[in-house]
Parts: structure tokens; C-alpha cells; sequence
């Protein structure tokens, strides 16, 4: 099982090198460093729930009806009350209101608060990390997260990783858009030149070294 898992890891590192190789070859050897006037502008950025999210749906004066649970694989959830309350996509304070409007056919006045406490987000709203990171895996966009952040929450790069050759995929209202990192000046040599601001949705490739 370990040798498999190993294998699939360096068949999926090198794939991700290919497609970072590709990337790179289409902009003719080189792709430029994320400019800081793209820095992302978060002020009106709001956490939707998605599938997986655990949430806690508390109804005031009605203790029984009181719920916690996770946000099933199609979006929808479960209350006391309703079977299928349509959850993904919306904001907390959304799920709340509407499900205000569901329980007020049993509760006169409903009052209900919905609280996160497990999030896993849209797809969206999360910044993946694939390659040569300690563990390849989707991370939950947050508010300010910064590229440093990010490799903190995956554990940092392996030892076959080619940091400096590592790509961004950044997809915007003008199309996606690739540019260089300079991973090993950040994690290696600490230079904080090499950090910037994230966006919900970017990729991260971890390309590996071929030496």
C-alpha cells in the first residue's frame, strides 16, 4: 500500500511538473511574478458554505429544535423539521433567513442563527496545492492569506521539490493567467519578497526537480 500511495504521489507530482513545464513553454520560457497591483482587494469577500462544512443550527426558545450537522456531498441539509434545506452557495446569514421562513409553517417567529464550525467551502472559495507539497491538498480560502500561509497549512514542499520553478494559476474576469514563484527564496532563504496575497480559486504547482 505505502509503495502504491508513493507511486501515486510521484505520478501526480509529475504531471504536475508536465503541466507547469507546458505552462511555461507557452509563454516562451518564462512566466512573469505576480504583479502587485493584482493584489487581491478581500474587503467585500464572504464565506459561502459548501459540502462538508459542519454547522450548528440554533433556534432561539425552541432548544428542540437545536441541530448540528454536515453539509451533505449535494449541497443540501438537514434540520429537525425539513429533510433538504438547500445550503451550499449561500452565506450563513442566507441559510439562516431561509430556514427561518421554512420553520415559520411549525414556530411562530423563528429566530435562527447558523454557525460554521468546520469549513471546507466551495470550490470556489479554495485554493489547492498540487506537486511537490508535503500534502497536495484544498485549503479553504481565508481572508488575507498570503501564499507563505499557504504552505504552512500543506506542511511546506518535499525534498524533490523545484520551489523556484513552481507555478500560480490565477483565473480572473479577464481568463486564467500563470505566473512564477519563487518557492525555495521564501521557504529556504526566507525572503519575504518572494510572498504574496492570495485569491480564492488559485493553484498552486509544486514542480519537482529533475536533479
Amino acid at each position: 500500500m505505502t509503495s502504491l500511495y508513493t507511486a501515486f504521489r510521484r505520478l501526480s507530482a509529475a504531471l504536475a511538473v508536465l503541466c507547469a513545464s507546458c505552462m511555461i513553454a507557452a509563454c516562451g520560457g518564462s512566466l512573469p511574478e505576480v504583479p502587485p497591483a493584482q493584489r487581491y482587494m478581500d474587503q467585500d469577500y464572504n464565506y459561502v458554505i459548501g459540502p462538508g462544512d459542519t454547522m450548528e443550527i440554533f433556534v432561539w426558545g425552541n432548544e428542540e429544535l437545536t441541530t448540528t450537522g454536515v453539509v451533505r456531498p449535494d449541497g443540501k441539509f438537514t434540520t429537525r423539521l425539513v429533510e433538504d434545506v438547500d445550503a451550499s452557495g449561500k452565506t450563513s446569514t442566507q441559510l439562516a433567513r431561509d430556514i427561518e421562513k421554512v420553520y415559520g409553517e411549525y414556530v411562530k417567529h423563528p429566530v435562527v442563527s447558523v454557525i460554521v464550525n468546520g469549513f471546507v467551502g466551495v470550490p470556489e472559495q479554495q485554493v489547492r496545492v498540487v506537486g511537490e507539497a508535503t500534502t497536495p491538498s484544498s485549503v479553504p480560502y481565508r481572508k488575507h492569506m498570503t501564499l507563505l500561509d499557504l504552505m504552512i497549512a500543506v506542511g511546506g514542499m518535499t525534498e524533490f521539490a523545484s520551489g523556484n520553478n513552481s507555478v500560480l494559476v490565477r483565473t480572473d474576469s479577464s481568463g486564467q493567467k500563470s505566473y512564477a514563484l519563487r518557492l525555495d527564496d521564501l521557504l529556504k532563504d526566507g525572503d519575504i519578497s518572494a510572498d504574496l496575497d492570495l485569491q480564492p480559486g488559485d493553484v498552486v504547482i509544486i514542480s519537482e526537480s529533475w536533479f
